[in-house]
């Protein structure tokens, strides 16, 4: 079965994220029929104002549409009257949920942000879909929720396949994004919810999270400070660039899991879950050298910088992992795609970003 998603309504949680912002600017560019309802807490997590610059995007975008297609609720998705009231009013066919507490090492000074955003918020998102379907109605179509490659923990076996064992989280951060599966997996085959997780691997690229990696890269060096590069930069990372992300879970959305009944008669779980990684894990001190070039053509850094004194060789940090690798040969199969846009070409994208929003802002 597949879904057409034109004059469906959508509900996107996280819209001001960056995965929901640029998930929400691609929809309405590529299916103007749409009506996609976001919620978002707006959190201080990392600057606010950059979460208020991706939903101006959105409302630029919108108001350039011949009819209404957005509606913004500012709030959590832990506010379970919130969210039925949201559900009781839009009816949403496809639920994505991005909403999360984000962060390795953030989890381990405040694991509360992450019970209540990540178990307590999904549960919410679960129950609302579940009463969707109450007095009959067609309800949700289709649950598509973010989980994370931080679910395989330290497994040695490389490309992480969804098929390998996951019982092993080395951060609360992983453990609750391992608890969403298995909480999704409960309720699709209980209420028999089409419902589809995707297992993230390492995203950037223009708009993105300043507490990542090369955000923070980038910081530092812009003034002339040291980066600190763990387990002595011999950290592999599976870089996928934002906008595989995006396509990658659009094309998933379209795409639910058949409903079908086992031989005693009782639902099997629509339930499927996919890696998005661009299946080709880069070298931390590679991808350095790499964001310094781009930082440098982009006019960030001068030409003349002294890099290589900034680097800090440092060990592995407590809940990080030395590698991630997806086997993305699941998505290939079923929805014909595979990230493959490459690292200069992302760093790039984000160095220009980076320059225009900080260097040169547009008021």
């Amino acid at each position: 079965m597949r879904i057409d998603l034109s004059r469906k309504t959508v509900l996107v949680t996280g819209a001001a994220g960056f995965i929901g912002s640029g998930l929400i600017l691609q929809l309405l560019k590529q299916i103007p029929s749409i009506f996609i309802v976001g919620i978002d807490n707006m959190n201080d997590y990392y600057d606010v104002s950059l979460k208020e610059y991706r939903l101006d995007l959105i409302q630029r975008v919108t108001k350039q549409l011949p009819h209404p297609a957005w509606a913004f609720y500012r709030g959590s998705i832990s506010d379970q009257s919130l969210m039925a009231e949201i559900f009781g009013k839009y009816r949403p066919y496809v639920v994505v949920n991005l909403a999360a507490q984000a962060g390795v090492r953030y989890s381990i000074d405040n694991p509360r942000a992450y019970i209540e955003s990540n178990v307590d918020g999904f549960f919410c998102i679960l129950e609302a879909c579940r009463h969707s379907y109450d007095q009959d109605e067609a309800g949700v179509g289709h649950l598509v929720f973010a989980s994370s490659s931080s679910v395989y923990g330290s497994n040695m076996k490389v490309p992480y396949s969804t098929d390998d064992p996951t019982d092993h989280p080395v951060s609360l951060y992983a453990a609750t994004k391992k608890t969403n599966e298995l909480m999704a997996y409960a309720y699709s085959k209980l209420y028999n919810i089409p419902t589809t997780g995707l297992r993230f691997f390492t995203f950037y690229g223009p708009a993105g999270r300043p507490d990542m990696a090369y955000f923070k890269f980038t910081d530092s060096l812009r003034a002339g400070k040291a980066i600190r590069l763990f387990n002595y930069g011999n950290c592999r990372r599976d870089f996928t660039y934002i906008d595989d992300i995006v396509e990658g879970v659009i094309r998933v959305m379209q795409g639910p899991p058949e409903r079908r009944t086992g031989e005693d008669g009782l639902p099997l779980s629509p339930y499927a879950l996919y890696n998005i990684g661009n299946s080709h894990p880069e070298n931390l001190l590679d991808f350095v050298t790499i964001l310094q070039e781009e930082l440098i053509r982009a006019g960030i850094l001068p030409e003349n910088s002294e890099l290589e004194s900034l680097r800090q060789l440092a060990p592995m940090q407590p809940g990080d992992v030395p590698v991630t690798y997806a086997d993305t040969s699941a998505l290939e199969r079923d929805f014909g795609f595979k990230p493959n846009t490459d690292l200069r070409t992302g760093l790039r994208k984000f160095a220009e970003w980076y320059r225009d929003f900080y260097l040169h802002p547009v008021s």
